[in-house]
């Protein structure tokens, strides 16, 4: 389907740079779609990679362009305790070793290999389970893991020890790590010893680290949500490739707030 907006800045921009900046596709893949005759300014096709957009015109890209932006291959898998999101040390395994046939839950359009370069946006630690992102679209790794991204990561975490209240406030507010402040986070007890984290940071093991400087040991990490995709019913050590939708929304909502 072709994609077509209207430009509503002040002044007039490269397309290449106002498309980057949409979170459409890189500087790089905008230069290449121009090349190929596939980028239009009210009717008009674009030849010039200089070329500017004007306030109040209209760029399109042709279906075959937005084909091209949606052929880079991302996954979503439920990853099992014990698997490591990327690098694997010794005989860990990585979780992209996972992404097979057998373990596929509907359609793929590739089953990447051994040797793939798809790459998690979003690290989930190797005693942690849930929701794994992996993907080669960097502009899908801008919205969920760049310096701007506002994207929530929503956790129901089992802990051991007292939880009281001025516990619960803390974890929400006022806790350090490494020297710098964090960000507010959302926490609240559901029952038990079940807490529920939004966070909009990913500090190394963040989770791990704030409830050991409350006195709560982690017993179980599970993530079930980033920005508006949920891990749902997906099983345990299965996968599945990420809609053109799902990534049309997380780089909507990974934009920062106005």
């Amino acid at each position: 389907m072709a994609w077509t907006r209207t430009y509503d800045e002040p002044e007039p921009q490269r397309v290449n740079r106002w498309l980057a900046q949409a979170g459409v596709c890189s500087r790089r893949e905008a230069e290449g779609l121009i090349a190929q005759g596939l980028v239009s300014i009210d009717g008009e096709t674009v030849a010039d990679a200089g070329r500017k957009i004007e306030p109040g015109q209209t760029l399109t890209l042709t279906d075959r362009a937005s084909g091209q932006l949606g052929a880079a291959l991302s996954v979503v898998i439920h990853k099992p305790i014990g698997v490591v999101s990327s690098q694997p040390e010794g005989s860990q395994v990585p979780a992209v070793r996972l992404l097979t046939r057998d373990a596929l839950m509907g359609r793929s359009p590739m089953i990447p290999g051994r040797d793939s370069k798809l790459a998690p946006l979003g690290r989930l630690d190797m005693d942690s389970r849930g929701l794994l992102i992996l993907s080669e679209d960097g502009v899908l790794a801008k919205a969920l893991i760049g310096p701007e991204s506002d994207l929530e990561k929503e956790y129901l975490v089992r802990v051991a020890g007292d939880i009281t209240e001025a516990k619960l406030e803390r974890l929400r507010h006022g806790l350090e790590l490494d020297g710098r402040q964090l960000r507010e986070a959302k926490v609240e007890l559901l029952h038990g010893k079940e807490l529920r984290f939004v966070l909009k940071e990913g500090r190394n093991r963040q989770i791990r680290r704030m409830c050991d400087l409350v006195g709560l040991s982690v017993k179980d990490l599970f993530r079930v949500r980033i920005g508006p995709l949920r891990l749902g019913g997906l099983p345990l050590g299965k996968w599945r490739a990420l809609t053109s939708e799902e990534r049309d929304s997380l780089i909507d909502a990974g934009k920062p707030a106005p």
